[in-house]
């Protein structure tokens, strides 16, 4: 939906946990030479994440390219304004079994979740491919299948996180998940449907093929600015490189 508001109230919640970027890793005054320039070099590595939400047909999906160092909490972000999701509910990742999410005093009987901010994506990461789970909302259940390859050095004259590809618009918050999306578009497609109307009244002008790649594209520009100086602090940490000198 193109509503100036919700799109400025997106942006500012992925904006709002930006700063977590590099964490300690950047904060810390006292690393060595050969650590920092571990810790750039790191810095610098970059994967290709393809989002998918499950059970959509056909399938809603968006392509992003994102830095291995950002934290899980940042990766959330990401796949809000990847997604076009307002971040109004609770999330949770699983990864090999284990759970990453925001810390809770009730976890109703499961395994304790682990802080999404204290995870890096570098270090959940499998040879060549990594395959992880992304719940939104516990009611409304939005499950997202992310799958992470080609991990690599990244491009010196690009910023990360950045958007590649997509299609299809991402379902309207609060709608009763994939049963609840479908059954609202159909009655907005069905002029004898008895909830015609008021289907057609809550979309308002929601197509479900087309979405605004901008805000996109604004959200992850924003998180990236936030990385772009975090690197800036690195560099001016990082050993000059040593040339051989003759006897």
């Amino acid at each position: 939906m193109d509503d100036p508001f919700l799109q400025n109230s997106v942006i500012a919640t992925v904006i709002g946990s930006a700063l977590e970027l590099e964490g300690q890793a950047c904060q810390t005054g006292g690393m060595s030479p050969a650590g920092s320039s571990a810790a750039f070099d790191s810095f610098n590595e970059i994967a290709t994440i393809r989002i998918e939400l499950r059970d959509s047909d056909p399938v809603i999906w968006r392509q992003v390219e994102v830095p291995t160092s950002i934290t899980l909490k940042v990766l959330h972000n990401v796949i809000q304004a990847a997604m076009g999701w307002f971040d109004y509910h609770l999330w949770e990742f699983t990864i090999a079994k284990r759970r990453y999410g925001l810390p809770m005093d009730e976890d109703w009987g499961t395994e304790p979740r682990t802080d999404a901010s204290k995870a890096r994506l570098r270090e959940v990461l499998r040879p060549r491919k990594t395959t992880i789970d992304y719940l939104y909302d516990f009611g409304d259940c939005w499950e997202h299948r992310l799958t992470v390859t080609n991990v690599r050095a990244g491009d010196p004259d690009l910023s990360y996180p950045r958007y590649i590809a997509g299609e299809r618009n991402a379902p309207p918050e609060d709608c009763g998940g994939i049963p609840g999306f479908y059954e609202t578009l159909d009655a907005v497609a069905d002029p004898n449907h008895p909830n015609h109307a008021e289907a057609k009244e809550w979309l308002d002008d929601y197509d479900p093929d087309v979405f605004d790649e901008l805000p996109i594209k604004y959200a992850l520009g924003r998180i990236a600015n936030q990385r772009n100086a975090a690197k800036a602090r690195l560099v001016k940490k990082k050993p000059p490189a040593t040339t051989g000198r003759s006897a």
